[in-house]
């Protein structure tokens, strides 16, 4: 009888964490048993997550290990100390303003940055080393997988390899010091060279890397990183497999799902809009997280077209919402490193088989995947005639002529990106 391939995933988010970061974890733990490796997943056992979505139970498979620690956040002392209720979503404060932030907000960014290295759960990782390191020599495992951000999880799964010397793949959701985030923060020099140094440590010893986009992996090879390959975000064919778009009559919907942030304001989006004619009336629809300032800007340039604020809702709602829309938008942070900037929500996006606008670098990896697929463009900001002539073309079509290339936008499904992951694996052990 085969050896059954074991893999320890070391991951802070976990169900019932909302949001996108939960989902890396999630969809590869789901479908690594296809391809002969059965996960134990490491997780917090009580993590302050920014807000809860238990729509991710449903994923994880029958009969999964599921080892947990406790950890030890400062987010409550945080939101008691600017005014938040408990039950708040703690906002992304680098990207995300509300009526709440203030100079309290920055001086968390400062210490954040400069205290906490190399995250806010900075705490977890030595009685994980501990706790793991004990549970592996009774438990063996054939690989670790950690996914980062928080790069505590990298850091965890770096101080097993070096202890105990198990094949390791290191997996970045985002860039560590080359984040667009981590360059928002005020980081001093000391605590720039821990971090930096920390990275390093983790180059050296993982024995494989992946990122979350081709420009990104080219990023991380500039400054030391080996064996680096690319792994989509990818989407969950299962999550579409009971929708059907409802369409609306009256509306002309544009939707944004996740987090919009000040890094990520659309421009003259509204004065464009506001300038097209259709028999629609046009609707923007915004749904999850969107800075205060960009939401009042939005509101305050519209006059004929509606802007629709539904804050956090439902992954399962976001979906159907992007299943309906006629356009969705797709604006990158503006940022060094936005070229390789691939968020999460392009994959759903492309699924859905609607037409995509993204704002931003026309030779950004976001702009090669579209292209591909043929689901879509991607003009510059300040483009204002070529997105006003992109938005009219779809206004006048009907909708149901416009076809993306469904053989390419298949590749990205989680279960072949996992297949990939687990033929690295293969090649680790």
């Amino acid at each position: 009888m085969p050896h059954k391939k074991k893999i320890l995933i070391i991951s802070y988010y976990w169900p019932p964490a909302g949001g996108i970061s939960v989902l890396r974890s999630l969809k590869i733990a789901k479908y690594l048993r296809a391809f002969g490796w059965e996960p134990i997943v490491y997780a917090p056992s009580n993590a302050h997550y920014p807000y809860n979505d238990d729509g991710g139970f449903i994923d994880i498979p029958e009969n999964l290990e599921i080892i947990k620690q406790p950890i030890i956040e400062p987010f409550q002392i945080f939101k008691w100390l600017t005014g938040r209720k408990k039950t708040d979503p703690l906002n992304a404060i680098t990207q995300i303003s509300d009526s709440k932030s203030g100079w309290l907000d920055q001086l968390g960014i400062y210490i954040r940055g400069n205290f906490f290295i190399p995250d806010a759960r900075t705490f977890w990782i030595k009685p994980s080393v501990k706790y793991l390191t004990s549970y592996l020599k009774n438990h063996p495992v054939d690989a670790l997988f950690s996914d980062g951000p928080p790069h505590t999880n990298t850091y965890i799964a770096s101080q097993l390899k070096k202890t105990l010397g198990i094949p390791w793949l290191m997996d970045f959701q985002d860039p560590w010091t080359q984040a667009d985030y981590y360059k928002m923060m005020p980081i001093g020099k000391k605590a720039s060279r821990r971090h930096v140094q920390m990275e390093q440590e983790c180059f050296h010893n993982a024995d494989k890397i992946s990122i979350a986009s081709p420009s990104w992996k080219t990023d991380l090879e500039n400054i030391g990183a080996k064996n680096v390959d690319v792994l989509y975000y990818g989407y969950d064919e299962d999550d579409f497999a009971n929708s059907k778009k409802k369409e609306s009559k009256k509306y002309f919907d544009i939707v944004h799902i996740g987090l919009l942030g000040h890094d990520r304001s659309p421009g003259d989006l509204v004065e464009i809009l506001e300038s097209l004619s259709s028999n629609k009336s046009i609707r923007l629809i915004l749904a999850g997280q969107v800075d205060q300032s960009v939401l009042e800007s939005l509101v305050r340039k519209s006059s004929q077209i509606e802007v629709q604020e539904l804050g956090i809702i439902s992954r399962k709602k976001a979906l159907q919402l992007a299943i309906d829309a006629n356009l969705l938008l797709l604006p990158l942070n503006k940022s060094e490193n936005s070229k390789g900037r691939l968020p999460g929500k392009i994959y759903e996006y492309l699924r859905t088989f609607n037409p995509i606008l993204a704002l931003g670098p026309t030779d950004s990896d976001a702009h090669t995947i579209l292209k591909q697929c043929r689901a879509g463009v991607c003009y510059e900001y300040n483009d204002n005639a070529a997105i006003k002539s992109y938005i009219q073309n779809i206004l006048s079509s009907d909708s149901s002529n416009f076809k993306s290339d469904k053989t390419e936008i298949l590749k990205y499904s989680n279960r072949n990106q996992t297949q990939n992951l687990s033929k690295w694996l293969d090649q680790l052990i």
